[in-house]
């Protein structure tokens, strides 16, 4: 994991050429940060089409760069990243309906606005969730303690690089955005711990929380026993649902989209694409699952608990190995207003 840190740090000495931000390699033919490569892709490959309100010369700097997406691509393409270095990969032919991509044979099979919009959170996920949640269930019974914060690690950034490519939250300023992360990660956490099958055993979390190394008094000990008792209870009673991956994408957007957050520039936008989210959820349920029609409320009913496991007990589970005593939230800040995210191949899990 040092190694990997090391590597992240030397790859941030050149300046992003669209921003002027910190580069995180070179993309599509130009040195950029993770936050512009990623808004070129999903502009690319979607063929999508922006409106400027101004003059069509906006400032595209770091403080500025979400707040005109015309005047971003166009300074994208000015600078020399290439359209034809964006690979298609698999993803099929597609016709558009305003912002979201409609898939003819996409695997929810069905057409309508909210599909779309599933289809897209869906190919925002970081890794491949199939693979990852079977090779977490293969090694359920044998991952070690470094093993265990590694992986707890992946799943963290993962919900940060998932954030930053799903429609809309990538628009929102970047204020708002730190407020919701900030707010919304262990939630995310714990969905993310559920959806790869995250092995959940006591004795392994306190191996990896040192406090088998350390002097505890017996009540305190019996305390932390049970905020790892709900930790695995919330994460079980989503596996009993048999949650599917569009399922969890849209739980995941619905967690998101929080008003509770402080500080929201705009309330009332962030509680549109909470509902919209919430619709796409029960829309998808409702055609895929009509012989449980109370499917989506049992859903719905997980989420008040998600905020149940304490985000403190998290980091000193799963974390305190890994960054000793700096806030997960100030890492997930950094992250955010650095526009970069970890090298995802250096923590592919072998």
């Amino acid at each position: 994991m040092k190694d990997l840190l090391a590597r992240h740090s030397q790859s941030q000495q050149i300046e992003c050429i669209v921003c002027g931000d910190k580069s995180s390699g070179k993309h599509y033919g130009q040195f950029t940060c993770e936050g512009c490569k990623s808004f070129f892709k999903r502009s690319v490959r979607r063929n999508l089409t922006y409106t400027c309100r101004a003059n069509r010369n906006c400032p595209i700097d770091q403080h500025h760069r979400n707040q005109c997406q015309y005047c971003r691509l166009k300074k994208c393409l000015k600078v020399g990243m290439r359209r034809e270095a964006v690979q298609r990969g698999r993803i099929p032919t597609q016709s558009y309906h305003g912002q979201f991509a409609l898939t003819n044979g996409d695997p929810l099979q069905c057409h309508s606005y909210l599909s779309g919009y599933i289809s897209l959170l869906l190919r925002a996920e970081p890794y491949p969730t199939s693979r990852f949640g079977s090779q977490c269930l293969q090694n359920n019974n044998i991952l070690g303690i470094e093993n265990i914060c590694e992986l707890a690690a992946r799943m963290l950034f993962s919900a940060v690089e998932w954030a930053r490519n799903i429609p809309f939250f990538p628009d929102l300023q970047v204020p708002d955005q730190v407020a919701l992360l900030r707010l919304t990660w262990s939630e995310l956490f714990v969905l993310n711990a559920a959806q790869c099958s995250m092995p959940v055993h006591a004795a392994p979390l306190l191996a990896a929380a040192g406090l088998h190394a350390s002097p505890m008094s017996a009540d305190r000990v019996v305390a932390f026993m049970d905020h790892i008792r709900v930790f695995q209870e919330q994460v079980e009673k989503l596996k009993v649902l048999h949650v599917d991956s569009a399922e969890y994408s849209c739980i995941k957007a619905i967690v998101l989209f929080t008003t509770d957050a402080c500080g929201l520039s705009d309330v009332a936008h962030v509680e549109g694409l909470q509902e919209k989210s919430q619709c796409a959820l029960e829309e998808y349920v409702r055609s895929q699952y009509p012989n449980q029609p109370n499917r989506f409320g049992k859903l719905l009913l997980r989420l008040p608990s998600l905020r149940s496991v304490s985000s403190s007990v998290i980091e000193q589970l799963f974390f305190v190995r890994l960054v000793g005593k700096t806030p997960i939230e100030t890492l997930i800040r950094d992250m955010l207003l650095s526009g970069s995210s970890f090298n995802w191949p250096y923590m592919a899990i072998q």
